[in-house]
């Protein structure tokens, strides 16, 4: 689901521009991001630092395919689902994991799982990671305004019941 003001392309280009470093260390200004473009191996795009100011400063909202994936490559592989408007691809770093064919199959593998286990496989997960001193992740609002909840299974609808009922 798209949220009604979801970050632009400018917004999350200009974003990566400012965190991600050119080959001088520095936060890239659309003339050295074009020269990253350029620099890149193989065949490719070419994408002036014109352009490259017009998509971050907004006044070109609509490239193709080739120039956002000249731009996420050249920006250090930046997965090219990031500068989507869509909110599941506002969180870099899910899809920066996403990447790795590990997490993919983790994720195949909670699909469908009851809420409670999920819960369950989360908090082990956490401590496993403060076990082994890593940076904790941020935790992202699961469900957003105006947003579907999934639905539950009927075996959770039942123990949902179940526990309302003793509740009362």
């Amino acid at each position: 689901m798209v949220s009604p003001n979801p970050p632009s392309l400018a917004g999350k280009l200009k974003a990566l521009m400012t965190s991600r470093r050119d080959t001088n260390g520095r936060a890239h200004t659309s003339r050295s991001l074009s020269a990253s473009v350029d620099a890149l191996p193989g065949n490719h795009v070419s994408v002036s630092h014109a352009a490259v100011a017009k998509l971050a400063n907004g006044s070109q909202d609509n490239p193709t395919v080739a120039t956002i994936m000249a731009l996420c490559e050249a920006l250090g592989g930046v997965p090219p689902a990031h500068l989507l408007p869509h909110d599941s691809y506002d969180d870099l770093g899910a899809l920066e994991a996403f990447e790795d064919p590990s997490a993919r199959r983790v994720l195949a593998l909670l699909n469908g799982l009851p809420d409670s286990e999920l819960r369950n496989v989360i908090a082990d997960l956490e401590r496993r990671r403060a076990d082994l001193g890593m940076t904790p992740v941020p935790h992202r609002e699961a469900e957003k305004p105006g947003r579907r909840q999934r639905r539950r299974t009927m075996d959770e609808a039942a123990q949902y019941a179940a526990d309302a009922l003793e509740g009362l």
